[in-house]
């Protein structure tokens, strides 16, 4: 079942970096839209003029994200990256200052957030037992016992 699961993460590692990937075009041309977003959160956080640093560091994180999720041997790693990542987004979506819709497009951006973390748990949880290992290697805590 474990082989079946990892197998079934190629759709979903290939669905986080083309996600990722196509918003970067806004981010990295400083698309009127993902600035606007952008400064709304850090002008929130009282970071006035961090609009393009926080753009390009999101940008990178996601860049860096897609290439991890899509190579085998770093899909845990790129998994855990676009988790954190997409955790974030869906937070400021939720709870500070986004609103599900921010862009007037009908929460299309809230709806691609909501599946990538769906694709990014489901990566996680394909991997569980590497993760735990990963988990308990930097913190000690064990979360599942290896078979």
């Amino acid at each position: 079942m474990d082989r079946i699961l990892k197998a079934l993460t190629w759709p979903a590692a290939l669905f986080i970096a083309y996600i990722f990937l196509w918003y970067e075009q806004y981010k990295l041309t400083g698309d009127p839209g993902s600035v606007a977003l952008f400064t709304l959160l850090t002008d929130g956080f009282g970071l006035h003029g961090f609009e393009k640093p926080m753009r390009l560091g999101v940008a990178s994180a996601e860049i860096t994200a897609s290439i991890l999720v899509v190579l085998p041997w770093t899909r845990i790693y790129g998994g855990l990256l676009a988790f954190a990542i997409i955790s974030g987004a869906l937070f400021f979506h939720l709870v500070y200052p986004l609103g599900i819709d921010p862009l007037d497009d009908g929460g299309q951006l809230f709806r691609h957030a909501c599946e990538v973390w769906l694709c990014a748990t489901f990566v996680l949880l394909a991997y569980r037992l590497e993760v735990s290992t990963i988990i308990y290697r930097f913190t000690g805590i064990r979360l599942l016992k290896s078979v």
